[in-house]
């Protein structure tokens, strides 16, 4: 993609185009799931797919694909779902774009006691000091991981913040998704 530099690591490049479709589908969209397969090997073992993704003409770089997987059904906690999830032998890793509120951790203190969690969640979307952020978090099996943080009110790509240890808990629920 436009906007991924390609000095950073196939992870990282991956991370970032997916950071930048979600970003061109706009805000207010449910999580999406993807398959993160190596491309030289999309390349010989799926000719036509390859092709019918444009990687036919790529540069011959190491590189990682994201592979949009169906919808996640509406109504089903996210943990929930990726405890379902079993991905093939042929899958590298997977990642994950979801949004989420979140709030300065000056914010913490004045959490009230006793909240459940759907108290808590409208606490959280009426506090002043909330932000939306679209968190897009991807692990490979060898437990390599990366994250891109989009807050809406900085929705550029040259604002969205990359590293690893971004969004842990994500990390680790999705690393899960390739235990045996």
């Amino acid at each position: 993609m436009s906007n991924t530099p390609m000095a950073a690591s196939p992870l990282t490049r991956a991370v970032l185009e997916i950071d930048e479709y979600a970003s061109g589908l706009g805000w207010d969209q449910p999580a999406r799931l993807f398959a993160l397969v190596d491309t030289a090997r999309l390349r010989t073992q799926e000719p036509g797919l390859a092709t019918q993704l444009g990687l036919d003409n790529s540069p011959e770089e190491p590189g990682l694909t994201p592979i949009e997987q169906e919808e996640i059904p509406a109504g089903k906690p996210l943990d929930e779902f990726l405890g379902t999830i079993a991905w093939p032998d042929a899958v590298a890793g997977c990642a994950l774009t979801v949004e989420r509120l979140m709030l300065p951790p000056s914010a913490e203190t004045s959490v009230p006691d006793g909240l459940g969690e759907a108290e808590l969640a409208k606490w959280v979307s009426e506090h002043p000091d909330r932000q939306e952020v679209r968190m897009t978090v991807a692990v490979l099996r060898d437990g390599a991981r990366e994250s891109a943080l989009r807050l809406r009110e900085k929705d550029s790509p040259t604002e969205v913040l990359t590293g690893a240890d971004l969004v842990p808990g994500l990390a680790e629920a999705l690393s899960a998704t390739f235990a045996d």
